[in-house]
């Protein structure tokens, strides 16, 4: 690899695709306990957390602070290797910008280095297929700079849907009014949410039951999906695999050449979605 390319916990990449992209921890509390999250998908228990989430566990997210990133990014300028970041949403979390204080850091101090940091203007997989492009960049011979403008320039193209099984996740984070959480609830409405070009979380629609949900999920990638040999779709599911399987089903029925990978929805952002949660990601003509 030409670069070194990081990530965070939040990209939701399972041991199969890293292929040598690093991942950085995430901390949370659990009911005020301190919690470590590797980024090791492959291993999180999602039942037991989700079900913990179902019966009233709390969880409290805080951003990844600027003295981690110059803990693990500083040894790596040392060896006089490049360095991508691709960042979750400055939308949603300060990471970006303790990122952003780490590289000025660190390139002020070592003359001639590059720390690049890519806002994805998503999470979860929305950082993690932006990760796959830089790797593959990477591997290729691609310099560092070219490989972080090409990147930069496929933020606009990285899609993210996803619903929600309770509005009232979405209420305790602000995202939604506590009316429309108690209205939607009592009306069974699924709102169709994604991650807009601000890299803020917004509603693009919203049906009645959860199989009208997954159906225009699958809409979402028909209609958005990019024209090309690029066929990589990734569903991610806080612990509802068998609807995460319908919709892989109806992806497929779309693109029978999609390359679909399904895992569950990483623990980081998962707080705040809460079980249930049922994700796209692929790469289209826009989001």
């Amino acid at each position: 690899m030409t670069f070194d390319v990081f990530v965070d916990g939040s990209a939701n990449l399972p041991k199969n695709l890293l292929n040598g992209i690093k991942v950085l921890p995430c901390d949370y509390l659990l009911n005020g306990q301190p919690r470590t999250y590797s980024g090791d998908i492959d291993s999180f228990d999602y039942h037991a957390y989700y079900e913990g989430l179902k019966n009233g566990d709390k969880i409290k997210t805080s951003l990844l602070n600027t003295a981690l990133f110059l803990d693990y990014f500083t040894p790596i300028v040392e060896k006089e290797r490049d360095i991508i970041y691709i960042s979750m949403s400055s939308g949603i979390s300060g990471t970006y910008n303790a990122a952003v204080a780490a590289a000025k850091e660190i390139m002020e101090e070592y003359e001639g280095s590059f720390v690049h940091i890519v806002d994805s203007m998503g999470c979860g997989f929305g950082n993690g297929i932006l990760a796959l492009k830089a790797a593959k960049l990477s591997s290729d011979g691609v310099d560092a700079r070219e490989a972080a403008r090409i990147v930069d320039e496929a933020v606009p193209h990285a899609c993210q849907y996803f619903t929600v099984d309770d509005l009232n996740f979405l209420k305790n984070t602000g995202r939604v009014s506590g009316v429309t959480a108690s209205i939607g609830t009592i009306l069974n409405i699924k709102p169709i949410l994604f991650g807009d070009k601000t890299g803020h979380i917004i509603s693009c629609g919203k049906v009645r039951g959860r199989k009208n949900a997954i159906t225009a999920l699958a809409a979402k990638y028909r209609d958005k999906r990019m024209a090309g040999d690029d066929n990589i779709v990734c569903i991610s599911h806080g612990d509802c695999i068998d609807e995460a399987n319908e919709l892989a089903n109806l992806v497929k029925e779309i693109n029978p050449k999609a390359e679909i990978t399904i895992c569950q929805h990483e623990p980081f952002s998962g707080a705040h979605v809460g079980p249930g949660m049922l994700a796209v990601f692929f790469w289209g003509k826009e989001r």
